[in-house]
């Protein structure tokens, strides 16, 4: 049976389920044909076949095949309970079998061959032979050998590149402990003798509270330790008691020269504390820019009024300069002073006629210390007042209009 007769076997049986027949079969025998063909389409073989339907009155078992989760059906052959198509499928060839070309080619040899020996009769030029022995057959078990030779020389190479590797390393890591050891002990020894010379310099020359209370305790402990030592002494009282004068004209002396230090150190530190305060207020103003983050320097009316006068007060500190010289310092700061009318700027002129008219007369400057220092301090407190120099009053620990509604 081809696929024609088939498919169209399928379409009558579909046709003969769906009928009302089917239910008039139930029960009875009928006769089919059964032709056999052979490929020419004759006719090789016909028996009739009988047929009986039998309706059962149980539900078929479900023995396998295909079900129709749509309709819940049961089809127990599915290729001859569903339709079937006709697949025609074109003829292919393979590549290699439709392209491949064959070619007959001879060859005729340069000499003849073959297995002829050598006998009495016979002679064979054996002059270019050449004779071939066979090596030394390599095995699985040396091929395994070698392999593990190599793998255990590479092992002892890469084993001795890593102990090298970790030698260095470890070799390095040494070296910069000594380096860092050696830099530790450079920089104690560096700080010991800044130490060393900070503590000469603040017994030579001191400048702090601190300074001198370590002074005043080195000079007790060493008035405790002659005493005793005196009175632990074999000496007779005439010489313990004039040992003892000794130590206190020592001890006064060294008194009067801590005293001495004190007062330069106080000078030292007045001057720099005035310089500190002279250098703050004639600093420019500081602006944060935002765009790049850089501080702007800006001068204003009041650190450019500040400058001027610490440029004046610095002139009237220096000596040792020529009489023209100081006639142009005391000038400026005479007409500098006359732009307010007050006690202290008349008193300030007043010094500066005075100055001047000593040094027309030719007097020396040692006698004319005391007049310039006094001028000094009064420009000096012409500087701090916040009237004359309004950047002062950033510094006042009483605002100035308090202490001049109270004055």
């Amino acid at each position: 049976m081809d696929n024609n007769q088939q498919v169209n076997f399928l379409e009558d049986q579909e046709q003969f389920y769906e009928n009302d027949e089917y239910e008039q079969t139930m029960g009875r025998q009928f006769e089919s044909v059964v032709v056999i063909k052979d490929e020419k389409g004759e006719v090789q073989k016909k028996y009739t076949l009988t047929i009986q339907i039998i309706k059962a009155n149980y539900q078929k078992p479900y023995l396998g095949g295909l079900k129709n989760k749509k309709s819940g059906a049961l089809l127990h052959h599915a290729f001859a309970q569903t339709n079937q198509y006709r697949r025609e499928h074109k003829e292919k060839n393979h590549r290699d079998t439709q392209t491949h070309f064959e070619s007959t080619k001879s060859t005729i040899m340069m000499k003849e061959f073959g297995t002829q020996m050598e006998k009495e009769d016979l002679f064979i030029d054996l002059r270019n032979d050449r004779t071939f022995e066979p090596k030394l057959y390599f095995t699985s078990e040396m091929w395994e050998e070698r392999r593990e030779e190599a793998a255990l020389f590479i092992q002892r190479l890469i084993r001795g590149w890593f102990a090298r590797r970790r030698t260095n390393a470890l070799r390095q890591k040494k070296q910069q402990l000594q380096n860092e050891q050696l830099e530790k002990e450079e920089d104690f020894r560096r700080q010991e003798e800044v130490r060393h010379k900070k503590e000469i310099e603040r017994r030579t020359n001191p400048r702090t509270k601190e300074d001198f209370q370590i002074l005043y305790e080195e000079l007790e402990l060493w008035r405790t330790t002659e005493i005793a030592r005196i009175k632990s002494s074999a000496m007779t009282e005439e010489e313990k008691r004039a040992a003892l004068k000794q130590v206190l004209n020592k001890e006064t002396d060294l008194l009067q020269t801590i005293d001495r230090l004190k007062i330069i150190a106080n000078q030292k530190n007045k001057d720099e504390k005035i310089n500190k305060f002279l250098k703050s207020i004639s600093d420019p103003k500081k602006w944060l820019r935002k765009s790049d983050g850089r501080l702007t320097e800006v001068h204003t009316l009041y650190t450019t009024r500040a400058r001027e006068l610490m440029d004046i007060y610095n002139g009237l500190k220096q000596r040792k300069l020529s009489l023209d010289e100081r006639l142009d310092i005391l000038v400026n700061t005479k007409w500098t002073v006359k732009e307010w009318d007050c006690n202290l700027t008349r008193e300030i002129v007043d010094l500066i006629d005075r100055e001047a008219d000593m040094l027309n007369r030719g007097r020396p400057e040692p006698s004319l210390e005391g007049l310039r220092q006094r001028l000094q301090n009064l420009f000096l407190q012409f500087i701090e007042t916040p009237e004359f120099n309004p950047e002062a009053a950033r510094f006042q620990k009483i605002p100035y209009e308090i202490l001049k509604s109270t004055s």
